[in-house]
């Protein structure tokens, strides 16, 4: 589930009371972003599984400043939490947030957004490799479908990929919707969701996720945290 800082305090504690497995803290989207801001909202969540993400504004998110000074955030916050998500397009700094994460023993997540297609498979699979090889321990592919067609093909990619690697697979838009449920099956590690205002076209609510998970995962409530 994603967070901006408006009040990370009460969001910490709902996520905490709601059961939530990770939160996603959007620091592109905070009020502020100096250092000193971001780890004291960072903190709020202590205790709970948290992946930062920092987005670019070249693939949806709200940063708008230089990338020394978003290397600077993902390096203050790696110490703090348990995953980090980089863009494999953000070539500056890719290399060096991960390096960070992983001095720090979180897991680096790389990852690709196309707000308006769904790229072939072969594009796909060389984004995947392209991710690996930079030293991605989970690649995050988003991408919007148009067509039943584009969220089978995301699904291929999911069935097809080596079983080394991980993934986070998301069909984006009202036809990709189902996919935020069951690709899971299919091995996509995260679904995302959110409270009050949708930050995604096609994302559900965290009741309605929630309800569903439950209803077609009956494990769900005996996994760790771990095996989610």
């Amino acid at each position: 589930m994603s967070f901006a800082d408006d009040d990370s305090a009460g969001a910490a504690a709902e996520a905490r009371s709601l059961g939530v497995d990770v939160a996603e803290l959007r620091i592109d989207r905070f009020s502020r972003t100096d250092v000193g801001h971001v780890v004291e909202q960072v903190r709020a969540f202590e205790g709970l599984p948290v992946l930062a993400t920092v987005r670019s504004a070249a693939e949806g998110g709200g940063w708008s400043g230089g990338e020394a000074a978003r290397l600077e955030l993902f390096r203050e916050v790696a110490p703090l939490v348990d995953a980090v998500d980089v863009e494999l397009s953000s070539r500056e700094v890719v290399a060096e947030v991960i390096a960070a994460a992983h001095a720090r023993d979180a897991l680096a997540i790389v990852s690709f957004h196309d707000f308006d297609r769904t790229p072939d498979i072969g594009e796909l699979d060389a984004i995947v490799r392209a991710a690996k090889d930079v030293g991605a321990d989970i690649v995050k592919i988003s991408t919007m479908a148009n067509s039943g067609a584009d969220v089978k093909t995301l699904a291929s990619l999911l069935v097809n990929s080596d079983s080394d690697t991980e993934m986070i697979v998301i069909a984006m838009g009202a036809v990709g919707t189902a996919s935020r449920i069951f690709f899971p099956a299919l091995g996509s590690r995260l679904t995302y969701t959110f409270i009050g205002h949708q930050p995604t076209s096609g994302q559900l609510d965290y009741a309605e996720t929630s309800r569903l998970i439950r209803q077609f995962y009956p494990g769900y409530d005996r996994r760790s945290a771990v095996d989610a």
